[in-house]
């Protein structure tokens, strides 16, 4: 920001006043006033993306009748970029912008509105002065018909919660707003007031809610050593497919299938998506990559760091849940199983590195395509083994004293408290060493950086644990493909790298029609009584005309691991285990 720019910023006065005149059509009107401009240029932007979700969603696509006056006569208006609007406002003091925006994607990162709720995602509804995003802003939300509540971590301007404050944008972007009838119970835990509002209906019990979530709030807490808010909202998008999360500054929206709770399973399930965003405020929102903040809201902003940001968050999920005893051990040890298995059976996993797979999101992890699986692979699930891994390897090397707690605890303290900056690569490199007592430079060439294979059983061997493959010693033949059926046919949706299929040229689309000249019922049984070896031939409709392929049938290759304690633990690796798993 220039000094005149800057000057000029200094006497700008900025508000909103957001109302909803067809919700039934999905829109929000925004109405932008803007006074005391001294500027002869006036661009307004809006982010291209949101923070926490690594693509660029081009969320000016959803602007529609923009229109602007200056000193209360029509001003010019003309794009400039596909998210800048440009205005000439020599000699204008005051302007006032006038816009739409279609709101129909309910997900947990872009907005939504109908005659029962609207929710915007603050990123992609705001547009912001170019050169002002230390600037405050004011927000008048004027609700739809009989919507009564408003829900925000924005605070209130004199008690109004349908008027808020902003202190800057960063703030705004990262603080979406729910509108409309929305269920809201509260607890306090750690000192800080939270606010949960359930949207959408669902089977959930509040008083068992407002028992189990404080003790998640208050585990996770004790391991930086203060909770930095003064006030938390969880926004719960209850819908009949629900599903993800995304983190902000002091909220989370949360989106969950309306009868979930009901299971045990399901419960369990939302407990931990209730963990992992809960505790992005202090890794990703404080404690992050450098690169993630102050942030571009025009571009991509790289890093190779997300492994840590989502995976080690990933990792602390489901050890908050076992240290809590909101489920027990067994189900943990499954949960950790269930990784492992995801990160052995993926072949992307001997394509992509960790360090590849975070700096690459923004091109590949949310734009997944059919041979995604043979290409990538998943930070979250790779990235909080490695947590695992660092997690045990602590505890054993220094006999107990020290845990990935204390890496985490140290860095959030250096980097956000004291530096009040991101961190490195290597920064957060050096943290691990300082607490592991050793250098990790073959660590991080293998793991991290390459595409070694793993070594489960020494890592989980410090806590008196070992893998067992219950498909060891099998010899089943594997045609290697993922399918999908509809209307009674049976479709491929993928085909796996270095598999029978792929080598023999099966392609997605293809229509399993018969196998060896049998009609295909189902894909449970089409291989019974055959073996590796075996060549069949595979009937196919591809593209509205039939062929028939030689096949020759290859081993299954996959694994099913799971995590058996190992049948004479010493005495140390009894007390890693009960320092890991608090038992």
């Amino acid at each position: 920001m220039n000094q005149t720019t800057s000057k000029a910023a200094g006497h700008t006065q900025i508000s909103y006043t957001v109302t909803f005149s067809e919700a039934q059509a999905h829109y929000a009107d925004i109405e932008m006033d803007i006074t005391g401009l001294k500027q002869n240029i006036l661009d307004l932007k809006l982010p291209v993306w949101t923070p926490g979700s690594y693509l660029v969603r081009e969320f000016a696509k959803n602007v529609e009748s923009f229109g602007a006056e200056g000193n209360g006569k029509p001003l010019d208006a003309k794009k400039t970029r596909k998210n800048i609007w440009r205005m000439h406002t020599e000699n204008i003091s005051s302007v006032k912008i006038k816009y739409r925006v279609y709101a129909f994607e309910l997900s947990v990162r872009t907005s939504y509105v109908d005659v029962s709720h609207g929710f915007l995602s603050s990123s992609g509804v705001f547009m912001y002065p170019d050169g002002m995003l230390m600037h405050p802003s004011t927000i008048h939300i004027v609700p739809y018909k009989d919507w009564t509540k408003v829900s925000t971590s924005l605070e209130m301007v004199n008690g109004d919660p349908f008027t808020l404050h902003s202190p800057n944008y960063d703030i705004l972007f990262d603080s979406p707003i729910e509108v409309g009838n929305q269920d809201v119970f509260g607890f306090d835990a750690a000192g800080v007031k939270y606010a949960v509002a359930m949207c959408g209906g669902g089977n959930y019990d509040k008083e068992r809610l407002k028992k189990d979530m404080p003790v998640i709030v208050e585990q996770e807490t004790a391991i930086y050593g203060e909770n930095p808010n003064k006030h938390y909202v969880f926004i719960v998008h209850n819908s009949s497919k629900g599903g993800g999360g995304l983190e902000h500054l002091s909220s989370t929206v949360l989106g969950v299938s309306r009868d979930n709770y009901g299971t045990e399973k399901g419960y369990q399930g939302f407990l931990s998506l209730v963990a992992h965003e809960h505790f992005h405020l202090w890794n990703v929102k404080r404690l992050r990559p450098i690169a993630l903040g102050p942030f571009d809201y025009d571009n991509e902003n790289y890093t190779t760091d997300l492994w840590i940001a989502e995976g080690f968050t990933a990792y602390y999920q489901d050890i908050i849940i076992r240290r809590t005893n909101l489920y027990p051990l067994d189900n943990y040890l499954g949960v950790l199983a269930a990784d492992i298995n995801y990160v052995a059976n993926q072949p992307g996993n001997k394509i992509q590195s960790l360090a590849d797979a975070s700096y690459d999101a923004w091109i590949k992890y949310y734009r997944p395509n059919e041979n995604s699986i043979n290409t990538n692979i998943s930070y979250y699930n790779k990235g909080s083994i490695m947590a695992m891994m660092f997690d045990l390897e602590i505890i054993s090397d220094t006999n107990g004293k020290y845990s990935l707690d204390d890496v985490m605890r140290y860095m959030y303290n250096t980097y956000y408290k004291t530096k009040k900056r991101g961190y490195t690569d290597t920064e957060f490199k050096q943290g691990l060493e300082k607490f592991s007592g050793k250098n990790l430079d073959d660590f991080y060439k293998k793991y991290i950086y390459g595409l070694a294979d793993i070594d489960y059983d020494k890592y989980l061997g410090y806590a008196g644990y070992h893998l067992t493959d219950e498909l060891a010693g099998t010899n089943e033949p594997n045609l290697g493909v993922i399918t999908t059926t509809a209307g009674g046919k049976i479709t491929v949706s993928n085909v796996l790298r270095s598999t029978t299929a792929w080598i023999d040229g099966i392609n997605v689309n293809d229509e399993i029609t018969a196998i060896d000249g049998n009609k295909v019922m189902d894909m449970a049984s089409i291989l019974t009584g055959k073996k590796p070896g075996d060549k069949i031939t595979v009937s196919l409709v591809r593209d509205g005309l039939t062929l028939s392929l030689p096949v020759t049938l290859l081993k299954k290759t996959q694994v099913k691991y799971k995590i058996d304690s190992l049948a004479r633990v010493t005495p140390q690796q009894m007390e890693v285990r009960k320092k890991w798993l608090k038992l």
